[in-house]
């Protein structure tokens, strides 16, 4: 072994190799003790957010909304119900409302409530103890009503949704069960397949959608929630 191939070798063992494992304990030891982050398939924009940096009441809500906003993204989403979301799919009023409310108003009224929480001095909890000037509700009490409003409409498509299909069953078992009994019926099954067509089109189309009340005490259209 010459010198130089000597000297190699000792800085590999006695410089590189202890400094990566320094590095390596520093990067194990500060990702054990960091923070765990709020983690939404539904509202990423939420990921940089601390869990403990919320009260329970509203990641409670966070987590129901990010439940149902997932199922119905893929309910009014999909719509030539090949199993994703892609430029093949017929983009709904819908869906945008959906996808809006999930992209910008939650993130949003979250922003909000931690741009208060932040106004705390000391001990006190202006965010949840204090009463908005001109109304009766604290900066918290505010959040829980926008994001209980939005787990409303939400309950309310999924609702929709469930009796649409359910239609759809019946109007298929009908038809097939017209076809089994009377093969040669023409006219009925005509009727009938136009039926089954007929409750198979965008089931959006047959859904009115509520106003969603503001954290101002407006009311907020789907036209006034459209990117």
């Amino acid at each position: 072994m010459t010198q130089v191939t000597a000297m190699l070798v000792m800085f590999i063992l006695y410089g590189v190799l202890p400094a990566a494992g320094l590095y390596l304990g520093y990067r194990g030891i500060k990702k054990v003790t960091a923070p765990k982050m709020l983690e939404y398939k539904a509202m990423p924009q939420l990921g940089y957010i601390p869990e403990k940096s919320l009260p329970v009441e509203v990641k409670t809500a966070l987590d129901q909304i990010n439940e149902k906003g997932e199922k119905l993204r893929v309910i009014y989403g999909d719509t030539n119900n090949d199993g994703k979301i892609d430029d093949k799919d017929t983009v709904t009023e819908t869906y945008i409302m959906i996808q809006n409310l999930m992209d910008r108003h939650v993130p949003l009224a979250v922003a909000d409530y931690r741009r208060l929480h932040d106004l705390d001095v000391g001990d006190s909890a202006l965010a949840d103890t204090t009463k908005i000037k001109h109304s009766n509700v604290t900066g918290k009490e505010a959040l829980l009503d926008v994001l209980s409003t939005i787990n409303t409409q939400f309950d309310e498509l999924l609702n929709a949704s469930y009796h649409q299909d359910g239609q759809k069953l019946l109007v298929t078992n009908r038809y097939l069960q017209s076809r089994f009994d009377n093969p040669t019926g023409n006219t009925e099954l005509q009727k009938l397949d136009h039926n089954v067509s007929s409750a198979n089109s965008d089931m959006s189309s047959d859904i009115s959608i509520q106003a969603i009340e503001s954290p101002t005490g407006t009311n907020v259209s789907v036209e006034d929630i459209k990117l």
